[in-house]
C-alpha cells in the first residue's frame, strides 16, 4: 500500500475522493420537486439504478427557496455516496462481498 503525504497528513491511497464523489453525482439523473408549499424533494438515480432521496423544508413557506433547497438535498445525497462509497470500499479492501 502508498502512502502519501498531504498537508503534513499521512494518507493512504486506499480512500474515497471528493472527485469520485463528484463524478457519481455527474452521471446521476437528478429530479427534483416542491411538495406542499415548503419542502424541496431531490432523488438522484445512480448509474447503477440506485436511488438516493433527500427532502428539505423550511419553517415559514415565505422562506422557501427551491434552488437552496435543491443544494441542500445534493448536498446530503453528496455525504451518503460518500458513506456508501467508503463501504464499499471497506469491503473490498476486506474481501467481504
Amino acid at each position: 500500500m502508498e502512502i502519501n503525504f498531504k498537508q503534513g497528513v499521512c494518507m493512504s491511497e486506499v480512500r474515497v475522493t471528493k472527485e469520485q464523489v463528484d463524478q457519481i453525482i455527474a452521471s446521476a439523473k437528478i429530479e427534483d420537486v416542491k411538495l406542499g408549499e415548503k419542502t424541496t424533494v431531490v432523488s438522484a438515480t445512480l448509474a447503477n439504478g440506485f436511488v438516493i432521496v433527500q427532502s428539505s423544508s423550511c419553517v415559514d413557506p415565505e422562506n422557501y427557496d427551491h434552488e437552496l433547497g435543491k443544494e441542500i438535498c445534493l448536498k446530503r445525497i453528496g455525504d451518503k455516496v460518500w458513506e456508501l462509497e467508503g463501504y464499499r470500499l471497506q469491503c473490498q479492501k476486506s474481501s467481504i462481498s
